[in-house]
C-alpha cells in the first residue's frame, strides 16, 4: 500500500475509539484499504479500534473524511468519529476551532471547545415510531430512524437484563434491513429523567461503549414518546454523557446537534508487525 509507516493518532469519543491519519498527501492508496483498515483495527495484535479515520482534500470545505468500521466496510456518517475528527483537524491546524467537513452523509459542522466538540448533523431521514417487528422469539417493537446511518431504537425497561449482542445480531440482519443492514440501540429512561444507553453496532459487528448517531436516533424517539424539548441527555456504556440539541416542527426533527467528549489517548508511529 506504500504506507511508509504514516503517523496516526488515536482518540476515544465518549468511549468510541478511533484510528486517526492525516491523508491529505494520498500517502495510503485505496488499493488494499480494507484489508488495512482490519489490520489495524484488531484489538490486542494491532493498534486496535472500533473504526479507522483518513482526512483528505476538500475543494468545498475544510476537508473530507473516509470512515471505516473495524471490519473494512466503509460507512456513510459516525457522530463520535466525526467528533474526534474536528478535533484532530482543529489540532493539526488543518481548520480552526469553527470548520465543516464533507462525509458520505452530507456536509459536517464542528465547534471546538477544549475536549469537547459539538457537531451539526444532517436532518433525519425515514423515522418510523412504534412499530412491530417478527423475531425468533415473537414480536418485538421498535422505532426505526436515519441519522446518517440507519438505527433502530428499542425502549427498556433494564438495559442490564437486554443481550446486546443477540439480539443485536438478530435484528442487524433481519430481512427489513436488508441489504445495508441497521445499528440497534437500547434506551431506558433514569430516574433524573436523562437516559441510558446500549447499542450493537454494524460494522464492528458487537457491542461498542457509545455511539453518536444512535444516541440522536434514540434522543428524537424518546422526544417523540415522552413530548420532551431538547436537549436531551445520554449516558453510554462508557459512562460519559452525549448532549443532543433539535428543533422540531410539526412532527419534524431538523437542526440535529450532538456535543460530547473528543479525547487524545495517544500519537504515534505504525509499527510493521501491526500489519502482520
Amino acid at each position: 500500500m506504500g504506507l511508509n509507516n504514516p503517523l496516526f493518532y488515536k482518540m476515544s469519543g465518549s468511549g468510541n475509539d478511533f484510528i486517526i491519519i492525516d491523508n491529505r498527501d494520498q500517502m495510503i492508496k485505496t488499493k488494499g484499504l480494507s484489508d488495512f483498515v482490519k489490520k489495524i483495527c484488531r484489538r490486542r495484535i494491532s493498534v486496535g479500534a472500533d473504526g479507522l479515520i483518513l482526512l483528505e482534500k476538500s475543494d468545498k470545505v475544510d476537508f473530507k473524511w473516509r470512515f471505516f468500521n473495524s471490519d473494512g466496510s466503509q460507512a456513510e456518517m459516525c457522530g463520535n468519529g466525526a467528533r474526534c475528527a474536528a478535533r484532530f483537524a482543529f489540532l493539526h491546524r488543518i481548520a480552526g476551532k469553527n470548520m465543516s467537513f464533507e462525509t458520505a452523509a452530507g456536509i459536517i459542522s464542528a465547534q471546538i471547545r477544549g475536549d469537547l466538540v459539538k457537531i451539526k448533523l444532517t436532518d433525519p431521514t425515514d423515522y418510523r415510531a412504534d412499530y412491530q417487528i417478527k423475531l425468533a422469539n415473537g414480536l418485538q417493537n421498535i422505532s426505526s430512524i436515519n441519522t446518517g446511518v440507519p438505527h433502530v431504537v428499542i425502549f427498556c425497561e433494564n438495559l442490564e437484563k437486554i443481550d446486546v449482542n443477540k439480539l443485536g445480531k438478530e435484528i442487524r440482519y433481519h430481512k427489513i434491513f436488508q441489504p445495508e443492514g441497521t445499528n440497534i440501540n437500547f434506551i431506558c429512561r433514569l430516574p433524573d429523567k436523562t437516559f441510558a444507553m446500549r447499542t450493537y453496532e454494524r460494522g464492528v459487528e458487537g457491542e461498542t461503549l457509545a455511539c453518536g448517531t444512535g444516541a440522536v436516533a434514540c434522543a428524537i424517539d424518546m422526544a417523540k414518546k415522552f413530548s420532551l424539548k431538547a436537549p436531551i441527555q445520554i449516558i453510554t456504556q462508557s459512562r460519559s454523557e452525549l448532549i443532543i440539541y433539535f428543533n422540531e416542527e410539526q412532527g419534524f426533527f431538523k437542526d440535529i446537534y450532538l456535543k460530547g467528549d473528543a479525547r487524545v489517548i495517544y500519537e504515534a508511529k505504525l509499527g510493521d508487525d501491526a500489519l502482520r
